[in-house]
């Protein structure tokens, strides 16, 4: 199964767009063909996002792309995900999102040592666009300083 952990596939996007405040590494509830199209790396988690149903945390807009090799059990691609979280945990993150501007974002999707797929998520509050500009001046300073070294 270790060949199976080199699968990471990150939002790299949300790094940029949010300031993180925690993370949680939650399981996920899938279905039939789902983890093989994982293994194969055929996921987007760029535009996805968590929210809270009556009990659960779900996450939406994660696009796991149809197993090609499956006969006619496929899974759609767009199915909100149950996540599998502590209740403990939950219930400290549905009190921090009744804060104004904070919500939960998906940073990262890899299958762990024991072939299960987990996702990293984020507590994250949304940048103005000042702090987006300073993100990339910073990041543009610190490739001068590592070309030049």
């Amino acid at each position: 199964m270790s060949a199976s952990s080199d699968i990471v596939i990150e939002n790299r996007k949300a790094r940029f767009e949010y300031e993180i405040i925690d993370t949680l590494v939650a399981g996920m509830v899938l279905k039939g063909t789902e983890i093989k199209s994982i293994r194969l790396g055929k996921v987007n988690i760029a535009d996805s996002y968590c929210a809270f149903t009556s009990k659960y945390l779900v996450v939406r807009n994660l696009h796991i792309s149809e197993y090609q090799q499956a006969s006619f059990y496929h899974h759609p691609p767009l199915r909100e995900r149950t996540l599998l979280l502590q209740r403990s945990e939950l219930d400290k993150w549905r009190k921090a999102l009744q804060n104004k501007g904070l919500t939960i974002v998906p940073l990262k999707l890899f299958i762990s040592e024991t072939g299960y797929a987990k996702l990293v998520i984020a507590l994250a509050r949304g940048k103005k666009q000042h702090d987006k500009r300073d993100s990339i001046k910073k990041r543009d300073t610190e490739r001068q300083i590592q070309r030049k070294l």
